[in-house]
């Protein structure tokens, strides 16, 4: 039998000598989106002592609403921390955030550790890990997944690859911010390549189920009712459990936007044409997205892909109450 990853039961696991032990611990978090916000919400309940940064003035206004110290610059927000969690959108922005001009990597602390939590090609962070490595600080390769609702309640699943030493650094963070820690391995691009497997069946489920309540639509069948059916049979699916009451409800304000799939599909895609692997099912998800941006909605939540399905046909999904 495969031998199995190790896995913190991250809740479970806190005991009061913990507690106190996290208490003197530092973290910063660059990257105050929606899964960035409830890491910091996370960290901060768990009694670290949390720094967070985002160039935008919006995260910079909700980091502050939820009693974060907001800080100048990433720079600013890693001086002296004893780690450092990056949940930025890209690798891009991963790699001005870590090591760009006033990047947050040299202001840590010696000994800190980078849990870089973005999806990015598993060859991007194992580049990423290198130069890291070569300033003296420990690399986690560390996406994680859950959605916002889970990354508020510090509930997420990490799934982390990266020496043993840098584990054991960011174990306070990590057990702030997830249910479940998985290590899978020593080198940094096994938690990226892990994290492009579920991404590419997280597109694949959210294509799936938009397609399926557009074409509900189109039999005229009653869609409140298709979800209540649905939720109790075989075609049920996570994706489409979460994602179709946002269709239902009208409301496309982004949880998940389109461009997020856009862009980890698109890395999916390139991975298996550079490897020489079919993803046909991922391929047709990523041009479902890729039309879905073209038509103007790229930051709309990813569930826009049925307003997609109901424009190509002449169909009206459930708009959202208007205002009183």
């Amino acid at each position: 039998m495969p031998r199995e990853a190790p896995i913190w039961p991250a809740k479970a696991r806190k005991t009061p000598a913990a507690t106190a032990a996290d208490a003197a611990t530092r973290v910063a978090v660059i990257g105050a989106g929606a899964m960035g916000l409830g890491v910091a919400q996370s960290l901060e309940r768990a009694g670290l002592d949390v720094v967070g940064y985002d160039p935008s003035a919006a995260a910079k206004a909700r980091l502050v609403e939820a009693g974060i110290e907001s800080a100048v610059s990433a720079a600013a927000a890693a001086a002296g921390a004893d780690v450092l969690v990056v949940t930025v959108v890209n690798a891009d922005q991963m790699r001005s955030a870590l090591l760009g001009p006033g990047g947050a990597a040299k202001a840590m602390k010696p000994d800190g550790v980078v849990v870089a939590s973005a999806t990015i090609a598993p060859d991007v962070a194992r580049a990423l890990a290198r130069e890291v490595e070569a300033l003296g600080r420990a690399y986690l390769d560390a996406p994680i997944s859950g959605g916002a609702a889970k990354s508020a309640k510090g509930e997420l699943t990490v799934m982390a690859s990266g020496k043993p030493t840098a584990f054991e650094r960011a174990r306070p963070a990590l057990e702030a911010m997830a249910t479940t820690v998985y290590e899978l391995g020593a080198e940094a691009g096994i938690g990226s390549s892990f994290k492009l497997v579920n991404q590419l069946l997280a597109g694949v489920h959210i294509a799936a189920a938009c397609e399926a309540i557009a074409f509900a639509k189109r039999l005229g069948l009653d869609l409140e009712m298709v979800y209540k059916v649905i939720m109790s049979s075989a075609g049920n699916s996570w994706m489409f459990e979460n994602r179709v009451p946002h269709v239902l409800a009208g409301d496309y304000r982004p949880l998940s936007a389109v461009a997020i799939f856009t862009k980890d599909l698109g890395i999916a895609s390139d991975v298996g044409r550079a490897s020489n692997f079919p993803l046909p099912l991922a391929a047709t998800a990523l041009q479902m997205f890729l039309m879905t941006a073209a038509a103007g909605m790229a930051r709309d939540d990813d569930a826009s892909v049925a307003r997609l399905f109901a424009k190509i046909a002449g169909l009206e999904l459930p708009a959202a109450p208007s205002e009183p």
